[in-house]
Parts: structure tokens; sequence; C-alpha cells
């Protein structure tokens, strides 16, 4: 079958092609329901939409550009515009409407924009304020807004209602056919033996039909409603804004036009709007344009448009246009409808059901062919062959319903879909878990996951930091506690703490506000948040320490420099530096340090070999730890001017304690023995990483720890040895997490999940197999290109996705050995009853209700399993392993055989087993226990499915209370099927007896996988 499937059933668990796509799409030959069947996958049309879209957008902007830049040249003078404001706009209080605002950002006008006074015209025409932001206070005002300019949300396409699944469900090409077949049914039916016992057949037909439709709707319907519970989800995304005087995060379908927004490196631009102030920005419109080169913006250039991501710097923005008035959300109406890519299992799966489908469909032919040939030689030997009647056609109609029941039980259209239902299961389970899965791919792709490259900060520590230590004027100090530093305060010079005070208040992406309810907030990073609050119990003031010094140029951290830097002018005259970050990095880039005393003097080797001690006692002690610097600058510097990378004088070094989470060290020991490697990728000091991975369990004594400059001088030949060595990577830089990741896929052949929360982590969480984003602290550049993001940004949480993912991979396994064992038997039986008899023990409504048992039910009884402790002690299947595995085909097979053994051993000797010779009704009371029979041996091997290999398959049955009260619900309605619908069934009530041997064939299904699994025992 892996064989057959091989090369044209086969995609990418990412970034698959449009090609590969529509390939199998193609091959998909028999299928009963295209609206169902396809319901879960991309929409190719829709894509190519979204791709001729962004290529407009990309013209749009390119001229708009052009056409500004030559604006920009020559205006001398804007000549007046014919503009007028409109009335309604004019009577709310601004002087500015939404499609002029539309036209000014989206075409790049720059004429536009001076005729309105520039910038800070259109802050005073939409009535804000840069300062304190829009005022709310007032609900009408707000109302008056929204109706005028809109709201910030995209508009998606409607829920379904339940009926719309009814309606889909009845698209099934064979359950059209049946319905046909039971219309002249009843029309034969009733006029050759009256109303109602003519119609008995018939409607037991519709009743049939009707049942299958409701229980499959209802269930698409369920799992409709759950990825729409999931997608409301992947759309949060929350930014800063200043509204009401207060700095605040808010939800970015809050937003209005005139909001003052705060944008930093890794955010989405969350609306359409104008550039206010800000440093080195950088945006990458690729998103909305698909052009790959960065655009820079300023205040000569200050367009931003909705849906781009900040690459570097940042700033304050001006909302100027929201919601479906951009482009971008244009765009995202169209990427919506445009669906997830299916996933690998979804499509191999398809490949399953086309396969056996074929198989299937030529059954119901020569079955047909049969019967029909048996009933043409019985009436020429009758004598017969000329005269037809009413009974003759209604027994030809049979034999045809016979025939497209055998399609319909073969083909298992249910394959593909109860990966989407497992899938929607596991997904919603896991947001409990605090994990949002955003590509359906991924959670089928972590239970294969063979290792994980985890980032230190925030993911095995708390990210919860304080400032315990401190080198100040070569001094080494507690600092954990506020009596120490306030004495450290009292200790040190004057002058000193002045200048350590303007190094932390200025030399930051933080800030120290005053939120709504009148207490002080610091915000922005961990680390930033640590040092804010270690200069706060220094005795700083923020904000009297902000404007005293004016900022003229700001260079933000980034992972590459592992450092940031500001130029000041200070309030006494002159230029002053000061830089922050990574100590080995900064104290290389200090020629000066501050003495005990407060004097600065030449940084020695004596110096030199303190400071280095210090960083090392620090980083053995776990502790993350920053150089601060600074040094004064010649009257010269202009903006534009890089700022200094050496020369600084050391102000000192502070260690900062991150706590190791709660459990992390049992997580890493149930990876471990999972079969997945867990390697420390991290940009801190190597013996701070090799400390904190030592208390993980990470690293052992046979593992290596290696800084990212090392690594990345090695050659391919010393890589090749090294890489499987690699517990810890310290001091790494986005490319080499990106090469490490590379040559784990490609060399390696590892299934690799990959966690980050920066921007610069973008392209190792796109080259990674599953792609783990941070909630908490990763930016939205990051989110965007993850798979999963983790919600409480908390390594255990990834275990447990790796749990789910195994879940979901093995749920299917138990359900596809299920169905492929009713597909293999209701085949044999039909055909070679109907071969050697000249009729089919199995009635069209008898088979209907066996379909919906291994379908639907079955989909919804074992797809849903919650995943055990065992899962976590196999090896993980990892990049090539079969997914219909030998263990899955002795099952298969071991259970087909002893089924159809049971059902020929009742069609032979049943009537002598049960003394039925000689009883009326005798054929009727037979074909009733061999379908009770068939029924039950499908609901003991469905429990028996629970456990591929393990002997004991009711541990934990009755946890699962989905499965527990699917088998109720299937025998309940059997037992009514039996007893009270034979009329439409066409069964007859049974003794006791003969519901008890029914049970024991079905029952000694158990035993006989028991059996299978002792006496044939096969390897993985």
């Amino acid at each position: 079958m892996e064989n057959l499937l091989s090369d044209n059933w086969e995609v990418q668990a990412k970034h698959s092609t449009t090609e590969a796509l529509q390939r199998w799409r193609d091959l998909c030959g028999v299928v009963k329901n295209p609206k169902r069947r396809f319901r879960f996958t991309a929409n190719l049309s829709k894509r190519y939409e979204a791709a001729a879209m962004r290529k407009t957008n990309q013209e749009k902007l390119r001229i708009a550009v052009l056409v500004s830049k030559a604006a920009f040249q020559f205006i001398q003078g804007v000549q007046p515009s014919d503009y007028t404001v409109p009335k309604e706009v004019q009577d709310a209080g601004f002087q500015i409407c939404a499609d002029e605002l539309g036209s000014i950002v989206e075409g790049h006008e720059v004429k536009k924009l001076k005729f309105h006074g520039g910038v800070s015209g259109i802050i005073q025409k939409l009535a804000t304020n840069e300062s304190t932001g829009l005022s709310t206070t007032n609900p009408e005002a707000l109302n008056r807004r929204q109706e005028l300019y809109g709201i910030n949300k995209f508009e998606e396409s409607e829920l379904k209602s339940f009926w719309v699944f009814v309606y889909e469900a009845l698209q099934d090409m064979t359950l059209m056919i049946l319905g046909v077949c039971a219309f002249v049914s009843l029309i034969v039916g009733i006029a050759t033996e009256g109303w109602p016992k003519g119609a008995h057949d018939g409607l037991g037909i519709v009743a049939s039909i009707l049942l299958v439709v409701f229980v499959t709707a209802i269930s698409d319907y369920r799992q409709s409603l759950q990825f729409k519970d999931l997608d409301k989800e992947k759309k949060k995304i929350s930014i800063q804004v200043t509204r009401n005087g207060y700095r605040q995060k808010m939800s970015i379908y809050e937003l209005l036009p005139g909001d003052i927004v705060h944008l930093s490196i890794g955010d989405q631009v969350p609306a359409d709007g104008l550039f206010l102030s800000g440093f080195s920005v950088l945006i990458d419109e690729s998103s909305l344009t698909g052009e790959s080169e960065p655009v820079v913006v300023n205040s000569e250039n200050p367009f931003l448009l909705s849906g781009t991501k900040v690459q570097d710097g940042s700033c304050k923005m001006l909302v100027a246009t929201v919601g479906m008035r951009t482009q971008w959300g244009k765009l995202m109406a169209t990427l919506s409808e445009g669906g997830d890519d299916e996933t690998p299992l979804q499509v191999k799966l398809n490949g399953v059901a086309t396969i056996i489908g074929k198989i299937g469909l030529f059954f119901a032919v020569v079955t047909f062919a049969v019967l029909v040939q048996k009933m043409v030689s019985r009436k020429w030997h009758g004598g017969t062959i000329f005269r037809w009647y009413g009974d003759d056609a209604l027994e030809l109609l049979e034999y045809f319903a016979i025939a497209v029941t055998i399609v319909v039980v073969a083909v298992p259209e249910g394959l593909p879909l109860a990966v989407t239902l497992s899938l929607a299961f596991a997904m919603k389970k896991m947001m409990n878990d605090k994990a949002l899965v955003r590509h359906l791919a991924a959670c089928e792709t972590m239970g294969s996951a063979t290792t994980i490259c985890s980032d230190k900060t925030g993911t095995l520590t708390t990210n919860r930091m304080t400032v315990v230590k401190s080198c100040i004027c070569m001094k080494v100090q507690e600092a954990n506690e506020l009596s120490n530093v306030s004495s450290l305060s009292s200790e040190l010079p004057q002058s000193v703490v002045k200048t350590i005070l303007q190094s932390i208040f200025n030399n930051t992406g933080g800030e120290v506000v005053v939120n709504k309810n009148g207490k002080r907030e610091i915000l922005g990073t961990p680390t930033e948040a640590a040092i804010l609050e270690f200069g706060l119990s220094l005795g700083g003031d923020f904000q009297a320490e902000r404007q005293a010094s004016k900022l003229l140029k700001l260079e933000p951290f980034n992972s590459t420099k592992k450092r940031m830097g500001v130029v000041l002018e200070l309030p006494e005259g002159g230029l002053r530096a000061h830089t922050k970050g990574a100590s080995e990095i900064v104290l290389a880039a200090c020629d000066k340090v501050i003495d005990s005393n407060g004097e600065v003097v030449p940084l020695d080797e004596a110096s030199i070999g303190h400071l280095n001690a210090t960083i090392d006692k620090f980083a053995s002690e776990a502790l993350r730890t920053l150089c601060l610097g600074y040094m004064d600058l010649e009257s010269g510097f202009s903006a534009k001017d890089d700022i200094p990378g050496s020369g600084y004088t050391c102000i000192g070094i502070v260690g900062i304690k991150d706590p190791v989470r709660p459990g992390v060290k049992e997580s890493v020991a149930l990876c471990r023995s999972a079969g997945v490697t867990v390697r420390m990728v991290t940009g801190d000091n190597i013996n701070t990483a090799k400390a904190i991975a030592r208390e993980c369990g990470i690293l052992t004594d046979d593992g290596i720890a290696i800084e990212g400059p090392v690594f990345r001088e090695k050659s391919l030949e010393e890589l090749l040895e090294l890489i499987p060595k690699i517990q810890v990577m310290a001091r790494s830089s986005p490319l080499d997490k990106h090469t490490l990741v590379k040559h784990l896929r490609t060399t390696f052949n590892e299934v690799v999940a990959v966690t980050g929360d920066g921007t610069n982590d973008a392209p190792a969480l796109h080259e990674a197999d599953i792609g783990l984003a941070m909630g908490i602290a990763g930016t939205e550049v990051a989110k965007e290109s993850a798979d999963v993001i983790i919600l409480d940004d908390n390594f255990s949480t990834i275990v447990t996705v790796a749990k789910w993912g195994r879940s979901v991979y093995v749920n299917i396994q138990k359900f596809v050995q299920f169905q492929l064992t009713v597909n293999v038997v209701a085949l044999i039986v039909n055909f070679s009853s109907a071969c050697l008899t000249g009729s089919a023990p199995l009635t069209a409504v008898q088979l209907l209700w066996v379909n919906m048992i291994m379908d639907t039910l079955g989909a919804l009884a074992l797809a849903t399993e919650p995943p055990n402790e065992e899962l976590m002690k196999r090896a993980p299947v990892g990049r090539k392993g079969n997914f219909i595995s030998a263990v899955m085909w002795r099952n298969i097979l071991g259970q087909s055989l002893y089924q159809f053994l049971v059902i020929w051993f009742l069609q032979r000797y049943g009537k002598t087993f049960f003394r039925l010779r000689g009883y009326p009704d005798s054929d009727l009371v037979l074909n009733t226990i061999i379908f009770n029979t068939f029924v039950f041996c499908q609901l003991f091997n469905e429990v028996n499915s629970r456990e591929m290999e393990k002997l004991d398959v009711l541990e934990g049955i009755l946890d699962n209370y989905v499965f527990v009260t699917v088998i109720s619900a299937t025998v309940f309605f059997q037992f009514i099927i039996i007893e009270y619908l034979g009329t439409f069934a066409n069964t007859i009530p049974l003794t006791f007896f003969q519901w008890v041997v029914s049970i024991l064939f079905g029952f000694f299904s158990m035993p006989i996988a028991v059996t299978l699994k002792k006496d044939f025992p096969i390897e993985n």
C-alpha cells in the first residue's frame, strides 16, 4: 500500500507546492461526496486570487512610491486642492473623510499629505492628540467615529448553518442512487403488494439514508464549530496603544483612526497609518506585496501599511485607515477562504480511499453481474425467462441497491475525514493545555518529532527576571533585596549613580508608565523590566531622566549584534553614547573602566581578568549577565552616523536571575525516554547556558556545549561529526540556529521542532518541521512563521504537544485498522455469497447501518482517544515510518479471516446449528443472525483496535466517555433494529439463545486478537 501511495499521494507537512496539492486532487477517481471529501482542504482557486492581488498591490505601491518621490522633489508650494470635507464628517467634528485618508496612505500621496498640513495636520483633523491619544470618554462621539471611518475588522465567511451540512451530506452520489432505488421500490412495491406492505423496503432505505445523513451532518457541524473557535484564537493580536492619556495593551480589532500605536521590532502593523516619531524603522512588506526588500520608514516616507512587519527599529504611528478600507483587509478576506494546506495523512488516506474505492467498485459491478446472472439462469431453467413480474423488478432493484451499498461500504470516505476529526479534537484539547495550533499538519508532524531545539529564556526558565548581583566600580554586591540596592546607592559616588541611571533609563526598549489605576507599571521585555526595576531601586526617576536629555539616535537590541545603543544630547551640553548587551561583547568594546573611587581609568589586564572572572562566576550561578558602558562623543556626530562600536568606558556588570521552570527537568527526562533529543539553543553566555542545561537535565556527561562563533567556523566534515553530540549552543546567532536545524533535517533526516520568540528566529521556525513560537514573549513575526503557539511559553507544554501529536497519529492508525477490516470482510462476504448462493446475506439497509458504525461512529470512538503515558515510552515514528504498518496488516488480515470464517460457517451450517430446518422464515432468521453477528464482530473489533500491540485493550476505556457512549448507543440501536424494525431492515426478532451466540461470536474476536499479538509478534 505504501509503495502504491509513495509517488503521487505525498505532500510536505509544510510549504507544499501548488502542483503537488493539485496532483492528488486529480487522482481522486472514486469520490462519493466531493463537498465533504474536500471540505478541509486548501481552496487553490482562492489562493491564485490572493497571489494575483499581491502582484497588483506590488505594482500599485511601486507606482505610488515613484510618484511620491517625484512629487517630493518638485513641490515648491502646494497648489490648493479641490478637496471639500463632506458635511456629515464636519458635523461630527472631523476635517477629513475616510476615503481621503485612504488615498493618502495607500497611494503614498505626499502632495495631498502636505496640503492637509502634514502628519500634525492630520492629527488635528482626526480630533486626536499625539501625547494622550484618542479620548473615548464620550460614547456618542466614539460611535460616530466608528460609523464614519469603520472598524478594524476583516470580512469573514459566515459560519454555515446545520442545514447546509445536511444538504452537503445528501450530495453523496451513492446515497442519491439509493434514494432513487428507494423511490422506484416504493412505486413498484405499492403497485404489486399494496400499502403498507409494499412500501416497507423503500421506506427502510429512506430511513437509513436519513439516519446516515443526520449523523454525518451533526459530526461535521461540530467539527466546523471547533475550527471556528480555533480561528478566533489564532486571530487574537494585541498592540501597545496610547488612549485616554494612558499607554495600554489593546486588541488590534479595537483600533480606530486617530489612535496612537507604539510599534517595535517584530510587530505587525495593525492598520494603515502615518509615522509620527521613531528610530531605524525598517518595514517588511512581503506579506502584502511579495516584495522582499525592506522599506525605510521615516518622516520623509511616513506611510505604514496594514499587515506589514517591523523588521527593525521602533516608532509611534497614527492610525489612518482600518479594516476593509485597507489592502490588507481585502487580501485577508480572500486568504481566509484559501484554507489550510491539507496534511500528509489526509492526502495519504485520500489515496487509500481511492485505491480501495476502485477495488470496491470492481467488486460491486461483479457482484451485481453475478446476482443478475443467477436470477436469469433460475428463470431460464424455470421456463419463465420471457415473463417478468413486479416481484422480479423488485428483486433486480434489490440487487442493484446491494451493489451500490457495497460501494458505500467499500469506499472508505471516512478515512481522510477521520484525520480532520482527530486533529480538530486534539487541537481543541491542546488549546486547553495552552498550545494553539496554527496549521493542522503541525499537530500530526509533532508526533514524529525526534529533536526539539529549545530556547532557554522563558521556555526552560520562568522569564520572571530580577537583578540579584552587580559589579559596579569593580566591587561585587548582592542586589536581591531592596535594602541591598539602597545601601549600594549610598556607597557609590553620586557621579557614578547618575551615570548608571542615565544609562538604564535612556538606553532601554522598556518604559515606566502610570496605568489607568494610577499605579506604576514597567513595560518591555523581562530583561528590560529587571534592569529598570534595578534603576528605580537605586532611587532613579524614569520620566525626569528621560526629559533631562535629548535622544538623538537609538539602535534597538537584536540577536545578531547582541547589544543596543543610544546617543544623547546632555543637558549640560555635549553628546554621550550608551551601550548595553552581552557582557563579553560589550566588555570587549571597552578600553576604560570606573574604578572603586569612581574615577575613569584605563582597562588593564588585571581589571579585564577581574571582570571576566566576575562574568564567569555570575554565569556559573546560572545568572544572565549584561554589561553597561558609555562614551562621550565629538560634537560632529549626526543621527545618520552609526553609533561607535568601541572605545567605551565600562560602568558595570549586572547578574540577572531567571529561575528554571518547575517540571522542566521531568519533561526533559520524559522526552529522553520517548526517544526525543532536547537541545538548548540560546544567545546567553556559555557558562550560564551550561548551568541551566545541567539543572534541566539537558546537558549530559557525553554531550557537547559549543558557542555560536566556534560552531560557524567548523568545516562540513567537522559539523557532521559534531552535530549529533551538541546539546547546548550558546551565544548563537539566528543563522547558527538555522544552520543547525537545516543539517539536522537534511543531513541526519531528523524531524525537528524549534522554539523561537524573536523576529530573527523566523527563518529557523520556517525551516523546521514544526515551528513553536512563544505566546507571551514572542513577536508577531515569530508567531506568523510558527506552526504552533505555546501560549504559556512553557517547555512542559511543548512535551504535551508532542504527546497529542503522537496520540493523533496512533488514533488514526487505530481507525484505519478498524475500517479496513470492515471493508475487507463486507466486500468478501457479499461477493462470495453472491457467487455461491445467488443472494447477499446483508441487505442495503443493513449495509448502510454497518457503514455508519465503521465510518462516522467509528471515527468518533477511535479518533478521539486521549493520549496516555505509554505513548511517550515509544520511539518516535520519524520521517520514514510506514503509516499502515506490518502490525496493522497482521491485525487486519487476522480479524478479517476470523470474521469471514464465522460468516461462512453460519451460511453453510447455520440452519443446522440453530435447528432452523423446516422452521418458517428460516432464511430470514439466519440472515438476521448473520447480520447481528457481523455487527457484534465489528463492535468487539472496535474495542480490539484501541491497542494495536498491547494485550490489555480495556485499560482506561471508561476514561474515554465518547468511546463508551458510541459503543453503548450502537448496541442499543442494534437491539431496536433487530427486535422492532424488522419490516424495514429485513430482520426478525431473535431468541435469547440466538442473541447470546451472536454476541459470543463477536466476543471471540478478542481472544483472536490476543493470539495474534502473542503468537505472531512483529518488530517495529
